[in-house]
C-alpha cells in the first residue's frame, strides 16, 4: 500500500460541478422571475454549499468544492466577467450528442472589445465562503482554462482595433490570468483546476477541420494553448497545486466530441505545467491509455473512470481492472481516481439522481482505499 496523499490530487476526487439540489433550481427560478432578490438567493447558494460539502465528506473525500452551484455554467460565468470580454448579439452554438439525438448548447456570443485584464479576483467571494465551510477538507477551485476565452469565441471574436497584432492578445490573456491565480493564492487558494475541453476536442478530426475553417492553423493550436497555460502558471505561487480537467464535453449527459489523447499527448503531458490531469476516460471515445506513456515523472494522472452521465453504478472490480491497466504505461503512484467529468457542467445537470451521484463519488472512495490503501 502507498502512503495516504496529503496533497492534491488526491487518490480519490472529482472534477467540480453537482447537481444542484431542487431548492437551489426553485430560488435560481424565483430570482429570473423577480420574486426574491440577490441577497435572497445568495442564502439559497451558501445552504446549498454547506449541505454540498457534508455530502462529499460523507462520501470520503478529502477534497470539496462548491458543486459551483453559484454559476449556470462552469465556463461562460467566468468568461463573461473578464475585464475586456462582453457579451455580443447573437449565441454562440455548440452540438452535443447523445444516444437519443443531437441538442446544442447556445450561450451568449462574446467579443474582447478593449484590452483583456483581470479588475477582480473572480470567484473570489465564492472560494472564500467555500474555505469557511469546508472544515478538514481541501477547498478546491476551478475556473476555465484561458485557452476557452479563445476557442469558444475564435479570432472572430477579437476586435482588431483593440488587438491588431493578434500577440498582444495571447500576451494579456496569459497575464491577466497569471493575476487571477496570485489573487486566488493569496485568499488560501491551495487547489486549483483549470478545466479545458479545447486541448481533448483537437484530438478530434471534426473539431480540427471547424477551426481550419475558421482559418487557424489546427494542427498546432494545441502547443499555443499548452504555451498560454504555461505563461499563466510561470509565477506560481508556492502551496499552490494547480491541475486540469479535459473532456470532450459533458451537457444534458451529452458529448461534443471524441478521439483519444494521441493527437496532443506528447506535447501536453511532457510540456503543460500542471501538477495533475484529470483525463476523461469513462468510454470508448475517450481511447485507450497508450498516449499516457508520456507523462513524466512527479506528475499525477486522475483517470476519469466512473461516469457522470448515466446514473448505472460501475463494478468496482472493473474499475481497479482499468487502473491496473493505466498502470502499464504510469506507475500506480502517480495515478488517481475520479468522474471522467463534472456532474453538472451546466445548471440543467445530468440525467441521474442526487443519489446516485453520492454513491458514485462513495465508489471512488471505496475502490481508492482499496487499491493505494
Amino acid at each position: 500500500m502507498l502512503p495516504m496523499r496529503t496533497t492534491p490530487p488526491f487518490r480519490a476526487d472529482h472534477v467540480g460541478s453537482l447537481l444542484r439540489p431542487a431548492p437551489l433550481l426553485t430560488a435560481r427560478e424565483d430570482f429570473a422571475a423577480g420574486r426574491i432578490d440577490a441577497a435572497a438567493l445568495r442564502a439559497a447558494e451558501d445552504e446549498a454549499i454547506v449541505g454540498a460539502v457534508r455530502m462529499q465528506q460523507e462520501a470520503g473525500l478529502q477534497t470539496a468544492t462548491d458543486g459551483e452551484f453559484r454559476r449556470a455554467s462552469w465556463h461562460m460565468d467566468f468568461i463573461y466577467q473578464i475585464g475586456g470580454v462582453s457579451k455580443a448579439p447573437g449565441n454562440l452554438a455548440v452540438r452535443f450528442h447523445n444516444p437519443s439525438g443531437d441538442l446544442e448548447f447556445t450561450p451568449a456570443a462574446l467579443r474582447v472589445d478593449s484590452r483583456i485584464r483581470m479588475d477582480k479576483a473572480i470567484f473570489g467571494e465564492d472560494f472564500s465562503y467555500l474555505k469557511s465551510v469546508a472544515g478538514s477538507s481541501t477547498p478546491k477551485l476551478t475556473i476555465p482554462s484561458p485557452n476557452m476565452v479563445h476557442y469558444r469565441g475564435g479570432p472572430a471574436s477579437i476586435d482588431p482595433a483593440v488587438y491588431p497584432d493578434v500577440e498582444e492578445f495571447w500576451h494579456d490573456l496569459s497575464a491577466a490570468y497569471a493575476d487571477e491565480v496570485a489573487r486566488l493564492a493569496a485568499l488560501g487558494c491551495t487547489y486549483l483546476q483549470f478545466d479545458d475541453t479545447s486541448l481533448a476536442y483537437l484530438n478530434d478530426p471534426a473539431q480540427r477541420a471547424e477551426i481550419t475553417d475558421r482559418g487557424e492553423d489546427a494542427e498546432h493550436l494545441h502547443l499555443r494553448y499548452i504555451r498560454q497555460v504555461n505563461d499563466a502558471l510561470a509565477a506560481k505561487p508556492e502551496g499552490l497545486t494547480v491541475t486540469t480537467h479535459m473532456c470532450r464535453g459533458n451537457f444534458r449527459s451529452s458529448w461534443a466530441a471524441s478521439g483519444g489523447y494521441d493527437f496532443v499527448a506528447e506535447a501536453l503531458f511532457s510540456e503543460l505545467a500542471v501538477d495533475g490531469f484529470f483525463l476523461e476516460y469513462d468510454d470508448e471515445r475517450s481511447g485507450g491509455f497508450e498516449p499516457l506513456r508520456f507523462v513524466p515523472p512527479g506528475k499525477l494522472v486522475v483517470l476519469g473512470l466512473v461516469t457522470t452521465k448515466r446514473g448505472e453504478l460501475e463494478d468496482p472490480d472493473k474499475l481497479k481492472r482499468r487502473i491496473e491497466e493505466a498502470s502499464r504505461y504510469v506507475p500506480l503512484e502517480q495515478l488517481c481516481l475520479s468522474p471522467q467529468c463534472g456532474f453538472s457542467s451546466t445548471v440543467e445537470g445530468n440525467v441521474l439522481t442526487q443519489q446516485e451521484q453520492a454513491a458514485k463519488l462513495r465508489l471512488l472512495a471505496s475502490v481508492a482505499a482499496d487499491v493505494w490503501g
